[in-house]
């Protein structure tokens, strides 16, 4: 998805998925802790006003509309951790396989993690 987007934009658009079809309405917007980029939006779909969680990347914006390029089914079995919360560790990588979604590589290790300022290597 654009980078440029500011993530508050997106609440209130509607949302649809590969096929054209109304999925429902985006809720929320979830960043990702280490990077700050929009990862996941919570779209309020359907009568019973449940929230699915889709992947913003590789979705689009386009005519003011989030297209995501899944089928409805899919999105509307996603797994449901309410809005408003921070998505643990363990609920995203059960959304990146619900969508079978390769998973982003780790962050590379901190290094000086432990060392004081100033203190030399041995």
């Amino acid at each position: 998805m654009q980078t440029d987007v500011d993530p508050r934009s997106l609440i209130g658009r509607k949302a649809y998925d590969r096929d054209g079809n109304k999925i429902g309405t985006v809720d929320e917007v979830y960043l990702d802790d280490a990077t700050g980029v929009p990862e996941w939006a919570a779209v309020r779909t359907g009568l019973f006003s449940r929230d699915a969680f889709v992947p913003l990347e590789p979705s689009e914006l386009i005519d003011d509309a989030l297209h995501v390029p899944y089928e409805r089914s899919l999105i509307k079995d996603a797994p449901d951790f309410g809005v408003g919360r921070h998505l643990s560790p363990e609920q995203e990588l059960q959304l990146y396989r619900h969508y079978d979604i390769a998973l982003p590589p780790p962050p590379p290790p901190d290094h000086d993690f432990g060392r004081l300022a100033g203190q030399e290597e041995s």
